[in-house]
């Protein structure tokens, strides 16, 4: 990190809160270990709008545009970040190549997986919904699918998956409980055991019902 740049590093347990929605934000965050779950009220209901995991940036966007946070910042686990101060802001940008062309990726990232979700909302069958956002979460953790056919460790949890899914948490429960060995839910995590055969099980499933669902 370039020296220049006013930053420290802040350690977070699991549930506490970095910032509130509608507050006014003067930093800017990077998840050095752990990750951070970023929450909206809608309609008096929270939903989960992401999960940001190490190496990625948030909070970024109240600064860029001088308004109030968008959001809430929930740690999701124990979790590190580095706080960035809003008045160095500018001058990271302009100093720091390899941070202005991160952000630069995190934005282009951030629209893709806005539409991916927007994907997930769009197929009518239940199962495809929570299988495709298994992959989704594969996706947003930089698992490599060459790794699909071992065990993962997804971050996530029954109601996570449900509000990116639309989708009441029973059931979620109910069609990862028809997967029992396969897949094992826990506290925080979910274990998939193949992720490989969830997705063949998703184009099946597409293919039964004529969805063409292109990856």
């Amino acid at each position: 990190m370039d020296n220049n740049i006013s930053s420290h590093t802040k350690k977070y347990d699991t549930d506490d809160i970095i910032f509130l929605e509608f507050e006014k934000g003067d930093k800017f965050y990077m998840v050095q270990s752990g990750s951070v779950k970023i929450m909206k009220v809608i309609k008096d209901v929270e939903k989960l709008l992401n999960i940001v995991y190490p190496g990625d940036f948030f909070g970024e966007m109240a600064i860029l545009e001088g308004t109030t946070r968008s959001a809430s910042a929930i740690a999701n686990e124990p979790t590190v970040l580095l706080e960035l101060q809003k008045e160095n802001f500018q001058t990271v940008l302009a100093n720091n190549t390899e941070m202005a062309l991160k952000l630069s990726k995190m934005f282009a990232k951030r629209i893709f997986d806005s539409k991916r979700r927007l994907l997930i909302l769009q197929l009518n069958e239940t199962e495809l919904r929570i299988y495709d956002c298994l992959l989704l979460l594969a996706e947003l953790q930089n698992i490599n699918r060459e790794d699909y056919n071992s065990p993962q460790e997804l971050k996530a949890t029954i109601n996570d998956i449900a509000n990116w899914c639309a989708i009441k948490p029973i059931e979620v429960q109910k069609v990862l409980k028809l997967k029992a060995g396969k897949i094992d839910i826990k506290k925080d995590t979910i274990f998939v055991k193949n992720l490989k055969e969830i997705q063949r099980q998703i184009d099946e499933l597409s293919k039964k019902i004529c969805y063409f669902f292109y990856r």
